[in-house]
Formats: C-alpha cells, structure tokens, sequence
C-alpha cells in the first residue's frame, strides 16, 4: 500500500462513560463505514464502572490499526475536567477531519463519512458539515421524532449557525482538524463542548447542511448530559448552566472582536429563555419580550405551556395518567 493511501483522512473522537447498552451499536456504526480513504477512531472512556471499557478493549483488539482507546481509572469528569475531547481527543487527532459521536449515539448511514469527506474537500471554504437525526427516546417522554434544523439541505451562514432556532446533532458535526488544534478560552470553559466548536466553525466560514436522518441521537439516555442535568437541584443546575453559556458568548464576542455581536446577544438570550421554559418559568416564558423565541418553540411544547398555565388540575391528572399508563 502506498504511504499516501495510509494517510489518515478522518479522525472519528468518542467520548464514554457507563454506556455498556449503546457502546457497541456506536462502535459498529464507525467500523461500518464505506469509505475511499482511512480514518482512526479515538475513543476516551471516562472510568466507566460497567462494562463499557470492556467492550471497548474487544473492539481494540478486533481492528487494532483503526480503533484507539484511552480507558481511564480515574473520572476526569469527577475531577472537575469538562474539556475532555480538547484534553485527551483532538490533540492525538491525525486526520484532516474530525467527525464527533457519543458512546450512547450512533451512526445508520455507511456512507456518512464520505459524503461529508466529499463536500468539505470540494469546498474549501465551508468549516462544518453536519446532517439531521432521528431521535430514539429512551422512557417515556412527548417529543420530536427528528432532530432536523432545517427542512432542505443548503448551505448556512455562520450568523445562522451562531444564532440557530434548533439544534445540530452532535453525531453529526464534521469540521477540519487545524479548526481545534489551538483551543480558545471559551471553548475550554464552557459547560458543554458541542456549541462552542459551532461558534468556532462560524469563525472560519460558512456550514453545510445535508437533510438526511445519517444518525440517531438518543435522548434520555442513563449516563447522558441531560439526564444527569436533571438530577440533584435542577434549578440551581440550569441557572448555573445559563450564566456558563452566558459568560461563553462574551468571550467568543470578544474573541472575535464583536463581527457577530448582534447575533452573539441573542443567542445567548435565547438559551436564558430556554432555561425558563426548563424551569417553567411560565409568567416569564410568555413574556411579550420573549415572543419571538416563543414561537420558535415547536407546537407541542406550545401547546403544553399553555394547557399547564390554563388547566393546571388537568395537566396534573393527565400527566399522572400518562407515566401509569400500561
């Protein structure tokens, strides 16, 4: 084989803890992949305490030149470290591309990484392609089916990406590789790591958006962000993850010398919005001042602020009714 056909294309980074469950239909979904070109797959185990690390090692030793664990015996997490990806990922990425999943997402698409190779080595001025989902609930929960930003595939302006309505799945995201060699300061700090490589890729240029379902984000998942956001006091954890975002976007203004200062406002006031739909935080919610992020909340969500606000002996019985249900 030839030393250019061994270079390595795309550097597949996987973050784990406690997904024994998922782990291994997110393992397949990378070893699955059909492509021209070679790619790695870094995965970091935060001290999983079940039998994640395991399963890991069995795909190691399967595909020893493509899969590239670090299984820690320590938490980092616990030890107060939230850049994980930018500590123990990106530095050791060698591919020109890197495409981001969760140990508890997965891939359905084959072709995912060539059709995004594709577009991102024809257009060199495009810093993040990413795609839609569909979206697994695990429990019982009202929600989308899909994780779908945009209703065509088209190309999106880094204002749009700073200032989205919805969402980009994290399985789906794929930027270039220099874009996370030098990690700035609002990256490293902030409370979540999927946004910040967004506003990042802004920075550089515009995004492509493919609108096909090429992943599955599960949502509720036991050892996910969101679900752990949930326990203990979630009212502290929402206000303390508002004032984290908050603090991100004055340093990615300032970072970029307010050119997205607009956009950047209302940005983050939408997420301190979206914690007071969180929080139901109704008075505040349908404040006339928030009606246009009360509209781009989708129409079920609409509908059961208002059947909270407006029935709220109802809504009780029902919801009730519902998690009893058979």
């Amino acid at each position: 084989m030839a030393e250019k056909e061994k270079e390595i294309m795309v550097s597949i980074c996987c973050l784990t803890y406690n997904q024994e469950a998922y782990v291994r239909q997110a393992l397949e979904g990378f070893v699955g992949q059909k492509t021209s070109f070679s790619y790695e797959i870094l995965i970091h185990d935060d001290a999983s305490t079940d039998r994640t690390a395991k399963i890991i090692r069995e795909y190691a030793l399967l595909y020893p030149d493509r899969v590239k664990p670090i299984l820690q015996t320590e938490n980092q997490y616990a030890k107060g470290l939230t850049n994980v990806s930018g500590t123990y990922n990106f530095p050791r990425a060698k591919g020109r591309y890197i495409a981001m999943c969760e140990g508890d997402d997965y891939w359905t698409d084959p072709y995912k990484l060539q059709k995004q190779v594709d577009f991102l080595e024809s257009h060199p001025g495009c810093s993040l392609v990413f795609h839609s989902a569909r979206i697994q609930v695990m429990g019982r929960a009202f929600t989308e089916q899909k994780m779908r930003p945009y209703k065509k595939s088209r190309k999106v302006t880094p204002e749009e990406i700073i200032n989205k309505t919805s969402g980009y799945p994290t399985a789906s995201l794929m930027f270039r590789t220099d874009m996370v060699k030098d990690l700035p300061e609002f990256y490293v700090k902030a409370p979540l790591a999927d946004v910040p490589l967004q506003l990042m890729a802004a920075a550089r240029g515009w995004a492509y958006y493919m609108d096909r379902p090429m992943c599955v984000y599960r949502l509720g998942g036991a050892s996910s962000w969101t679900t752990l956001m949930k326990q203990g006091d979630y009212e502290k954890k929402q206000e303390q993850y508002y004032k984290e975002m908050g603090d991100m976007y004055r340093r990615y203004d300032q970072e970029t010398k307010g050119r997205f200062h607009k956009v950047v406002g209302q940005a983050a006031a939408r997420v301190y919005f979206l914690t007071r739909v969180n929080l139901k935080k109704y008075p505040e919610v349908l404040d006339p001042k928030y009606r246009r992020f009360y509209r781009e909340l989708n129409l079920r969500v609409r509908f059961f602020i208002r059947f909270e606000t407006l029935a709220p002996g109802l809504y009780k019985w029902a919801l009730k009714l519902y998690h009893h249900g058979s």
